[in-house]
């Protein structure tokens, strides 16, 4: 979920009725001896310069392994609609319900341009392991649902630091709830590169399968809705084994910034969500019709 867009312009103004939710604070995150950010190099290549600022395809999300980006600095409100335009009619991939998915990177975010550009969805980063959350999340998930879009939540996972299920917990109680209002989605499990440290957050295979089955197991738990899984091919195969324990339960978002998904992780027999592009911001297709978009935010 940033590299790529944040918008100025009007700011919407956020009804915080019904399901819409409050913004959170940021809390303490984890840091080095001496207070610094504890972020690998690559990381800060692409902009992540404190722990709780990874952002959804930070490394780029393809299956070639890590590929760092600079995240995209401020765009005004004319830029936006200019950009969003050009960059959906080049992608390739203009089929099917158009989305996007933001972080803190993007700020207050002008939704209703969004809106009139034709992006029907969005996933917002509610946390990231169980010490952080997104300061502007009220702003972007409720704005985004007040535009009209349908929106949902992610987590960053961070293995490294705290148990799937605690993770699950701390999602849940900071943003990542569902309704069966037709408005939201299931909560995304964002597991990718790690921006602090090894690729694999010193897992084996084996212990991060278990990760993963306890993360997803207590979100249904809180939901009753399986987690979207976000990963992407590469990392998947190195971290996992290429595991396919998920695809008959979790609907995968696969990351691959091309012309099509390519060679799909874990054996699942087709994708749900596709994130592919990141430019001038991170731009995903649902592999079906709006109807069937709201049937998945519906559960039923």
């Amino acid at each position: 979920m940033h590299k790529r867009f944040r918008a100025t312009g009007t700011v919407l103004a956020i009804a915080l009725t019904g399901s819409l939710v409050t913004a959170t604070s940021a809390t303490a995150s984890p840091a080095s001896s001496d207070g610094s950010p504890s972020t690998t190099r690559s990381a800060r290549a692409a902009g992540i310069d404190r722990v709780g600022g990874a952002y959804m395809g930070w490394s780029a999300g393809g299956d070639g392994g890590p590929q760092s980006q600079t995240p995209a600095r401020l765009l005004d409100q004319s830029s936006l609609t200019s950009r969003y335009s050009t960059t959906a009619s080049a992608s390739g991939a203009t089929s099917g319900v158009q989305g996007v998915d933001v972080s803190s990177w993007q700020k207050n975010v002008d939704w209703r341009s969004l809106w009139n550009d034709g992006f029907r969805f969005a996933y917002v980063k509610a946390t990231e392991g169980n010490y952080y959350t997104n300061e502007y999340f009220g702003q972007q998930y409720n704005g985004s649902a007040n535009a009209g879009m349908i929106r949902g939540a992610y987590h960053f996972a961070n293995p490294s630091v705290s148990s799937g299920w605690r993770q699950a917990r701390y999602f849940f109680r900071h943003g990542g709830s569902w309704s069966g209002d037709g408005s939201t989605l299931p909560g995304v499990l964002d597991i990718e590169y790690n921006p602090y440290g090894a690729t694999c957050y010193g897992k084996t295979k084996k212990q991060m399968r278990s990760w993963i089955s306890s993360f997803v197991r207590q979100y249904k738990q809180y939901t009753g809705r399986d987690a979207v899984i976000y990963t992407n091919y590469d990392w998947w195969s190195r971290c996992t084994g290429n595991t396919s324990m998920f695809n008959d339960t979790n609907p995968l978002w696969v990351a691959r910034y091309a012309s099509t998904p390519g060679t799909l992780p874990g054996g699942w027999p087709y994708y749900t969500f596709w994130q592919h592009t990141a430019t001038p911001f991170d731009q995903n297709k649902f592999n079906g019709s709006y109807t069937r978009l709201k049937v998945l935010a519906r559960g039923r």
